[in-house]
């Protein structure tokens, strides 16, 4: 797919699409509104190849960038959001060619991380993917290098916010035997900060909280992607809009997808629209 050098021209207001695997964006999505409710958001998923954790990189740089494309294509969003840190770490100079739009990925928050340990254990929590990339190693060796980083990739996480999206009953033993393996490795004990790297976790925090030792604080990328997403826009833009109604939210074709309509209204997506989305 050639290289797209333009860019698309700055609107009021501007249009923010954020992307994500699953429903796992919804929660930087809820950053950018707090901070941004002259925005207007558009939600998109694609449910249909849910979980990115646990695909091979060459098939998600395959897909992404080509769905995105369509999407810019409808939307005409002046920032994409790459709210999932699998795809983050797989994709991102593949959309970059591909969009016009400004393109903002997800870091996992290991610098902030390693900055409020006391202990100087830090946790590591996301898909498997995401913790043994080499991506991830490098920033551990950038901004963690007197930390001890225990990392844990936990599918099964992913599939319970997916459910607890769906209104389903979330049990906190399946939460606790989750995360369990991430405190039971060594240094497991002294971990006092947990990154949350898969932007579905934090959809869980208050399960996450209820089942790890006290004081162990969570943090994760959304507020930072935010405050990314304000700086690319620019100071001098007239923001004052808001708060809008936000766009709607565009799902591919999966498994319980109509059952996530709920949620992504109470997130102020609506209405649900499904994709049948198919790889050129």
């Amino acid at each position: 797919m050639p290289p797209i050098q333009d860019s698309l021209p700055a609107s009021n207001p501007p249009t923010v699409l954020t992307f994500d695997s699953g429903v796992g964006g919804l929660s930087v999505a809820a950053e950018i509104r707090k901070l941004l409710p002259g925005v207007r958001l558009v939600y998109a998923s694609d449910h249909a190849f849910l979980p990115y954790g646990e695909k091979a990189e060459a098939q998600l740089i395959d897909r992404v960038p080509a769905l995105l494309a369509e999407l810019e294509a409808r939307f005409h969003p002046e920032i994409v959001v790459i709210a999932c840190n699998t795809a983050s770490t797989v994709v991102l100079p593949a959309v970059r060619e591909a969009l016009k739009a400004q393109i903002v990925g997800t870091v996992p928050a290991i610098k902030p991380a390693a900055a409020l340990t006391h202990t100087k254990v830090i946790g590591l929590l996301g898909t498997p993917g995401t913790v043994r990339r080499t991506y991830t190693q490098d920033l551990i060796d950038e901004f963690a290098a007197d930390c001890v980083c225990v990392r844990h990739g936990s599918v099964e996480l992913v599939s319970l916010a997916e459910a607890k999206m769906r209104g389903e009953s979330i049990s906190l033993d399946a939460v606790r035997a989750a995360i369990a393996p991430l405190y039971a490795q060594p240094h497991g004990d002294r971990i006092d900060v947990v990154v949350l790297a898969c932007t579905h976790f934090p959809l869980l925090a208050e399960e996450l909280a209820a089942v790890s030792p006290p004081g162990v604080v969570f943090i994760d990328s959304g507020a930072a992607i935010a405050r990314r997403v304000k700086t690319l826009l620019g100071a001098d833009r007239n923001l004052d809009h808001g708060p809008l109604k936000d766009g709607p939210a565009i799902l591919t074709s999966g498994a319980n997808v109509a059952a996530l309509e709920p949620a992504l209204a109470r997130f102020g997506f609506a209405p649900l629209e499904v994709f049948d989305f198919k790889r050129p």
